[in-house]
């Protein structure tokens, strides 16, 4: 039967495992009146109660006094009542330790089951609870396996794995067994499989959280990032703010010798970083988008939210970026559906307002077969869930 090792055991949990022992009592008490129940039978009304002050298991059956007994597993009549206890009257509940000596085996067992099953489930609900704090989080991890492409992180002070799948890394970068990775947590979700934590490394997040550990300016907010957009593995563009006159966000990112941008830059495994000053005025904060593209002019449509920009000839590749990555990059950070195009196509006379209506390009198909460089070149702006 349940002895006083059993109690002294839930003492030690509480004390280990920070589990309140009340929760094991309550759902003990549950698991083993349903344990007697189905060995006495169901109908039968009882209560197994569990005292850890005096290391005890109790049964009780509850019968209802009645003038005539219909169901004899849970009415009592009251002559029968009163031999009992002779205040009894009819409509009283009578309590009946019952005997627990056939019940031990069933109750020890059942018992070590209830409580080997709430313990894992009580660990998962602690280590849920605890990750969920950490979710849009940086965090350094241990790569623990690769498994077709995708790659198991052990997360520190956790015995919960991390899954970064194939669209979440970085494309080039190559993982081993036992390297040590920063590593955005994009999401926590629990299923019946367990708790599953989805990791990430080209996720603008990713980087948003490297600058933030990087520059204390950012991390305190004097430094604010406005917006990020993202190639993994090619490019990213950053654009900053500060609202503190005598702070230059370019400058305090950048840091001593390059070394804060280094840093970051060697993270993301040599991706180029294309550091933005974010401006009010859309038409100085799209040139300065393009970099490091040199901008001649920029034109704007507020109603159709889209912008012509003019550069010298032998900078349109640069603008445009291979496969119309640069400016497919400045359109996302902007906001704005971008056009590019060289100097030579437009006399001075021929730049007015747009008037056109821009037709949106797939990240794949943008700039896909162009033999002129020097046609029409526009780009529409992509959500940040389309990036990835």
């Amino acid at each position: 039967m349940i002895n006083k090792d059993f109690f002294q055991a839930l003492e030690d949990l509480e004390a280990e495992k920070k589990i309140d022992k009340n929760t094991f009592i309550a759902t003990l008490e549950s698991a083993l009146t349903s344990a007697y129940k189905k060995m006495y039978g169901e109908a039968k009304s009882a209560m197994v109660k569990l005292n850890p002050e005096k290391s005890t298991i109790k049964i009780y059956s509850y019968k209802t006094v009645v003038d005539e007994v219909q169901d004899p597993d849970k009415e009592i009549s009251l002559a029968e009542a009163r031999l009992l206890k002779k205040s009894y009257k009819v409509g009283d509940i009578v309590q009946t330790e019952e005997s627990t000596k056939d019940f031990g085996r069933i109750a020890a067992q059942t018992a070590k089951q209830v409580v080997m099953q709430k313990l894992k489930e009580m660990e998962r609900q602690m280590a849920l609870s605890e990750l969920s704090e950490k979710e849009d989080e940086l965090l350094t991890t241990i790569v623990k396996r690769i498994d077709n492409g995708t790659v198991y992180v052990q997360i520190s002070n956790s015995h919960t794995e991390g899954v970064m799948l194939p669209a979440d890394q970085i494309p080039g970068e190559k993982y081993n067994v036992g390297d040590r990775l920063k590593v955005y947590v994009k999401k926590i979700k629990d299923s019946f499989k367990g708790t599953q934590i989805q990791v990430t490394r080209s996720n603008v997040g990713f980087v948003r959280k490297l600058f933030e550990l990087e520059i204390p300016e950012i991390a305190s907010g004097d430094i604010k990032i406005k917006n990020i957009s993202r190639d993994p593995g090619n490019r990213t563009k950053v654009a900053v703010y500060t609202e503190k006159p005598n702070l230059d966000p370019i400058g305090t990112c950048v840091g001593f010798h390059g070394q804060r941008i280094d840093t970051i830059t060697a993270e993301i495994n040599g991706e180029k970083i294309d550091l933005i000053e974010y401006s009010d005025d859309p038409l100085e904060y799209i040139a300065k988008a393009l970099s490091p593209a040199k901008v001649i002019s920029v034109e704007t449509n507020e109603s159709l939210h889209s912008s012509r920009v003019i550069v010298p000839d032998d900078k349109l590749s640069l603008a445009i970026g291979k496969n119309g990555q640069n400016v497919r990059l400045a359109a996302r950070l902007t906001g704005w559906k971008i056009e590019v195009k060289p100097e030579s196509s437009v006399s001075a006379q021929e730049v007015k307002e747009p008037e056109y209506e821009l037709t949106e390009l797939n990240d794949d198909d943008a700039f896909q077969g162009l033999d002129d460089l020097e046609e029409l070149e526009e780009i529409t702006p992509l959500d940040d869930d389309d990036e990835n």
